[in-house]
This record gives C-alpha cells, structure tokens and sequence, in this order.
C-alpha cells in the first residue's frame, strides 16, 4: 500500500512539473468563455534605438479582438505548445542566442515578452537575467552579467499581441501578451552571447512566454530551457512537432557607426580630370 502511494505521489509530481514547463492545447488554462477587458497598449525601449528583434512574435497584423495583433500557434501543422514556463515558483528558465557584429555594442534595455491565461494586460512583477559569452551551462562559457535572482524589470505593460490558436483566432484574448522592460546597460563586442531569463507574476497560470511565430514554419529558433535554475538546459521543443523554438525579444542601445567611405569633392574631380588629361596627352604623343 505505501509503494503504491509512493508511485502515485511521485507521477502526481511528475505530472506537475510536465505541466509546468509549458502549456499546451492539451493542458492549456480554459477561459470561461467571456472576452476579457483589453489593456492600453504600451511601448517601451526607453526612446532608445532597435539595435536587435529576434522575433517574428506576430503572424497576423490586425486580426484579433480589439483590432489587436496575434500570434497564431498553428495547429494546422501540427504545432501544439502555447507558451514555456520560465515561472520564478518553479525554477524554470528559458534561453537564446544573439549574435554582435560591426562592433561593439551598448546595450541599455531589453523587451521580453510573456502572458499569464485569464490576464488583463501585465500580471508580470519581476524579470531576472543572466548574459553568457557561450552556450548557459556549457564548460567553458561564463556569466557576464546578470544573476538569478535580481529583478531588473523597469516597466511592463500591454503588448498589444494576443496569443490564440488557429481555431480560436479573431474569437479569444484570454492571452494578452505583456512586453517586459529589462534594464542592462552593458557594451559587448563581436562574437555569440546567449540571453537566460525567468519570469514572476500574479497570476494563477504561468508566466508562459511565447515562442517566435511563422507562418508556414516548425522550427524557428535554437532556444533552451532550464527546469533546474539554470544548471542543465535542454532544447526548447514543440510538444506537437518535436522541432526547436526560438523566443522573441527586442534589444535596446547604440551600435557603432557604420564606415566612413570616401567620397570626392569637386575639387578631388577636378584633379582627377586634370591627371587624365595630362595622361591623355602623352598618350597620344606616343
């Protein structure tokens, strides 16, 4: 009798954390039917330029309830995860790549995205983030920012996306995307970093964040998840495809100034019509 309240006990555990780390047509939170209240739609970046967008988070401009935006899990292809935990309750994380070119980079803020099912607008409260130099968890690679637990989130709010299904498009928002401000203030050089994070909210399901979204596509990224904190990552993958997810985030700052290309003057044409010239003629002499 006590190893069999054992065995349940552990499948009970094991069901949960399953349930956890990511929600799923299956597994997903239903609504009651009701259309929720829409927030105001907020944008963010602190007036600082767009130096990085490793989405496409949206696949459909306009075609959601309000007017609003979504992003479109496609069951059609067989597509079936909603969203990855990276819950603060249960210590998942989630992680992708970026590449720096052209030079250094300074990057003062970054945009994450997440929802909470049954929401309105931001139940988001805290963001924490860790930069790495190579692969989260990998010998070899660092941490060069960031830590586990600091909440670096300035604002967040509406993101004007709504995360449905392709059955349930133009019909739902009970999955308002929120967009998350992350304060960093860092300067990188050339070469391939990785971005792990984790989410804390309010709400009663998630945080879940969305995966890149595009049309026609199963694999859209080389994402990680952590369901430890952040000491062993596995491949992000869809639970109906099987194919790697990538996550959609928006970088903040100031990139180096593009290369200075000579141009002539006027007077730099004049000389070098006057050096043809001079040419010209001996050549004809010749």
């Amino acid at each position: 009798m006590k190893i069999k309240l054992i065995l349940m006990a552990l499948a009970g555990m094991s069901t949960a954390v399953f349930a956890n780390t990511a929600e799923t047509t299956g597994n997903a939170v239903n609504s009651n039917g009701d259309v929720l209240a829409s927030a105001p739609v907020v944008v963010f970046g602190g007036g600082a330029n767009e130096i990085y967008n490793n989405g496409p988070l949206v696949n459909s401009v306009g075609t959601g309830i309000g007017g609003e935006d979504e992003s479109v899990l496609q069951g059609n292809i067989g597509m079936n995860t909603l969203g990855s935990g990276h819950q603060v309750a249960f210590d998942n994380r989630i992680a992708d790549d970026f590449v720096v070119t052209g030079g250094d980079w300074e990057i003062e803020s970054i945009d994450f995205y997440a929802y909470q099912t049954n929401e309105v607008a931001s139940t988001i409260t805290a963001v924490n983030l860790r930069i790495w130099d190579g692969i989260p968890g990998d010998p070899g690679s660092t941490v060069i920012f960031g830590d586990t637990t600091t909440n670096l989130m300035s604002s967040t709010g509406n993101s004007g996306i709504l995360r449905v299904t392709d059955t349930t498009t133009g019909t739902t928002n009970n999955r308002q995307i929120a967009v998350s401000n992350v304060s960093v203030g860092i300067t990188l050089s050339p070469g391939t970093y990785w971005l792990d994070w984790q989410s804390d909210g309010t709400g009663a399901s998630g945080p879940w964040a969305p995966p890149i979204t595009i049309n026609g596509e199963t694999t859209t990224g080389n994402a990680l998840q952590s369901t430890d904190g952040g000491v062993t990552y596995l491949d992000q993958l869809d639970s109906g495809t099987s194919t790697q997810q990538g996550f959609p985030f928006v970088m903040y700052g100031t990139l180096p100034p593009p290369p200075i290309v000579p141009s002539l003057s006027i007077y730099g044409l004049l000389l070098l019509a006057l050096i043809a010239l001079v040419f010209g003629r001996r050549f004809i002499r010749q």
